[in-house]
């Protein structure tokens, strides 16, 4: 075993620090190289203004990417739903660790399930996905933009200033919250954010094969196939983290399938696609995945899907985006 430990940047958050260092407990158990954590601040992470003003969520994994440009740390571990889908230059996500529950979930005052809170309850979210997709299904309740760490967000429900929030459960799992969860959305119901519940890890390119090819030993084939299909409907939607996109793939036993859905944001117009592609052997690869993602995509595009994005991008001045791992971050944990 080396004595000398990688260096894995992550932002300060709960949230981040967390599924980081998870990462690294997985890497050191695998390969037997020694992992520590080096804090880094984003810009993100220190101001007030609203994610959209900023530019959405690369406002919080640039710096981490900035650090591993210039050398100071080895990798990064981002949730992969705040990672845009444009690649970095001179970086690439050299694994994919397996995903956790990819489901939202309904945190409500009194124990209360989704069906039960009264006409008119207020529910803080900033997603645009997830207010879209709760008004499709209650159009009766009061959404809330919200901002800040999952414990900021419960605390809003304790106090009573609100009847509920909605998280992605994995985060609130993974900082021992899960205890908090009154509901949980199936994706029948509520699509996830692309890539949610997932954790990416990313390198300099150049040294991916060279000296950091270990990284590989926490990458799951399965996770990334479906993730990549997820985030091929982003990109071809031209879509970012204000859009009211959900994608949701899995890939068992040689079949990959593919649901996606593009709600505008008062829940009155909808697209919902899926599509499922045999995959086996030599077939079983990310391309494969990406050309489901774009078929579906361009299926959905047809019917309308990139005009609602359009409309939803025109609307969401006031509205944030929301990521996962951090905090003030992030959100979609979040």
């Amino acid at each position: 075993m080396t004595s000398v430990p990688a260096r894995l940047g992550t932002r300060r958050s709960t949230m981040a620090t967390t599924q980081s260092q998870q990462v690294a407990d997985a890497i050191t158990e695998r390969t037997g190289i020694p992992v520590e954590l080096v804090l880094i601040t984003s810009f993100g992470d220190v101001t007030k203004a609203q994610l959209t003003q900023l530019g959405g969520t690369g406002v919080f994994v640039n710096a981490l990417r900035d650090e591993l440009l210039a050398g100071n740390i080895d990798f990064a571990v981002h949730s992969l739903k705040d990672l845009p889908t444009t690649p970095a230059d001179g970086l690439t996500l050299v694994a994919i660790t397996g995903r956790d529950d990819p489901r939202d979930a309904l945190c409500a005052r009194d124990g209360l399930k989704f069906a039960d809170l009264p006409r008119g309850a207020t529910i803080g979210t900033g997603s645009p996905r997830r207010v879209a997709q709760l008004a499709a299904l209650r159009p009766d309740l009061n959404f809330v933009p919200i901002r800040g760490n999952a414990e900021t967000r419960l605390g809003k429900v304790a106090s009573g200033d609100l009847d509920a929030v909605v998280l992605a459960y994995a985060g609130l799992e993974r900082i021992g919250r899960a205890d908090d969860v009154t509901d949980i959305f199936e994706p029948s119901q509520m699509l996830p954010a692309p890539g949610q519940g997932a954790l990416a890890v990313e390198c300099d390119i150049s040294r991916a094969d060279r000296d950091l090819g270990y990284l590989t030993a926490v990458d799951h084939t399965p996770t990334r196939m479906a993730v990549a299909a997820e985030r091929t409907i982003l990109a071809e939607l031209e879509a970012g983290c204000a859009a009211p996109v959900g994608a949701y793939a899995e890939y068992h036993d040689g079949l990959l399938r593919l649901r996606a859905a593009v709600v505008a944001t008062d829940g009155r117009q909808a697209v919902h696609r899926e599509r499922a592609v045999a995959l086996d052997g030599p077939d079983i690869t990310v391309a494969a995945a990406e050309r489901l993602g774009r078929k579906l995509a361009r299926e959905m595009i047809a019917e309308g899907a990139d005009r609602i994005v359009a409309a939803a991008a025109g609307e969401s001045s006031g509205t944030e985006a929301e990521p996962e791992q951090g905090e003030h971050e992030q959100g979609e944990q979040g």
